[in-house]
């Protein structure tokens, strides 16, 4: 199945929109590989590109004020990877976004979004069922982190993402979760979970 079909697949199962709008939609973006490193977005600039994952990961960050790198999301297959603030009101982000791995998927600038969803019912419906689903995920993650442990949210994540840990560097890992190198490691060896 090429690239374009995957795509196209997930609109139709995961959404629940008809073929010949998923097909449409899939031919505004443009299919893009990113090397490991790679910046999609700066802290400082505006967010002007919208990339839905094919494969690979990707994460968002920031700095404190101490100048740590706090990693805020994680994004791998069929996941969006944009900074919506910045994105959607065209002003400047906090965040970075930057792939760690290789990352394959397709792209669509604003301008060009912009003029679709105006332009497009079915697309502006595509882009309401993708928003709602991020509020979802961003809300259960936010609850996690004032109402688990860190031991729990460790294993939640594992669960939910063992890709992550075959696949992230540890330090981005604890980032995430809000605690410290030190504190992974030890959670690690209580849970034996590698």
């Amino acid at each position: 199945m090429n690239g374009n079909n995957v795509f196209t697949k997930f609109i139709t199962d995961k959404l629940q929109l008809p073929i010949t709008l998923a097909e449409d939609i899939v031919n505004h973006f443009d299919y893009e590989i990113l090397p490991p490193n790679t910046f999609l977005l700066k802290s400082g600039e505006v967010c002007h590109k919208y990339m839905f994952i094919h494969y690979g990961f990707m994460r968002s960050y920031l700095l404190d004020h101490d100048m740590n790198e706090i990693t805020t999301n994680f994004f791998s297959e069929f996941k969006q990877a944009f900074e919506p603030s910045s994105f959607f009101n065209q002003t400047i982000s906090k965040e970075n976004i930057q792939t760690i791995t290789e990352c394959g998927g397709w792209i669509v600038n604003y301008q060009k979004m912009e003029t679709y969803f105006k332009g497009n019912q079915g697309f502006r419906e595509f882009g309401r069922r993708l928003l709602v689903k991020s509020m979802a995920e961003l809300k259960e993650r936010m609850l996690l982190l004032q109402t688990e442990t860190a031991e729990n949210r460790y294993l939640l994540l594992i669960n939910q993402h063992p890709e992550l840990i075959q696949n992230v560097p540890l330090k981005q890992i604890a980032s995430y979760l809000g605690i410290t190198d030190t504190s992974l490691s030890r959670i690690r060896k209580i849970t034996g979970k590698r």
